[in-house]
């Protein structure tokens, strides 16, 4: 049943604009500076981007997984590689991610491969991570099936008992994943839904950029 209070709902942007003869001839410029703006907005989590994966029979699924780092090099998140998008990037090591920072009335869709990085730099980044993080990596089978919370609370104490020494090792089935985009789409809201949206591509080694119609 159509529901007329949730038809009514929309909200007309403002407050920005996004034109090809500002946009850098690159789009990782771009996007530092959008992500920085983010940062200094106040955001809760900027980082925070939704990374879209595909099983094996075609079903796309998302989740919100948390950037935390990025150069030229691409986008590195970090994930149990046995839970469900480690295997489906195993089987298809192709994802999307999606920034939406409502404040500032933008998205960014980012699409790419998808790469394991080095194991030198995820221990890096796993032991500058909480205490009760690390311990988390090693009491949660991520993905699987359990009977209740008490599992957890269960495998909490085990580990604790195992680390109490305080040193937790990164788990082998924990680490980073590196996305390479391919494709970058800046999105800036605008009044009446006539929205910028700009279209960097990835060919032969060089990038274009296109503006594409709202």
């Amino acid at each position: 049943m159509r529901d007329g209070k949730i038809a009514a709902m929309r909200q007309d942007y403002k407050i920005g604009e996004l034109l090809e003869n500002s946009a850098p001839p690159e789009p990782w410029e771009l996007f530092s500076s959008w992500f920085e703006i983010a940062r200094k907005a106040k955001i809760l989590e900027p980082n925070a981007m939704i990374l879209s994966t595909v099983t094996e029979d075609g079903q796309p699924t998302s989740r919100v997984v948390l950037l935390k780092d990025f150069n030229h090099r691409g986008l590195v998140f970090f994930t149990n590689y046995l839970s469900q998008k480690g295997k489906h990037l195993t089987n298809n090591p192709r994802a999307s991610i999606l920034f939406w920072w409502e404040p500032l009335q933008r998205q960014i869709r980012i699409e790419g491969e998808v790469v394991k990085i080095d194991v030198e730099e995820s221990d890096t980044y796993f032991q500058s991570r909480p205490h009760g993080s690390c311990l988390g990596a090693w009491v949660s089978k991520q993905s699987q099936t359990i009977a209740d919370r008490t599992v957890l609370e269960k495998r909490q104490i085990e580990f604790e008992k195992k680390f109490a020494d305080g040193n937790v090792t990164r788990p082998d089935y924990w680490g980073g994943y590196r996305l390479i985009p391919r494709k970058f789409e800046f999105w800036q809201g605008r009044s009446n839904r006539l929205h910028d949206r700009l279209l960097y591509s990835m060919k032969q080694d060089t990038w274009t950029l296109v503006r594409l119609a709202p």
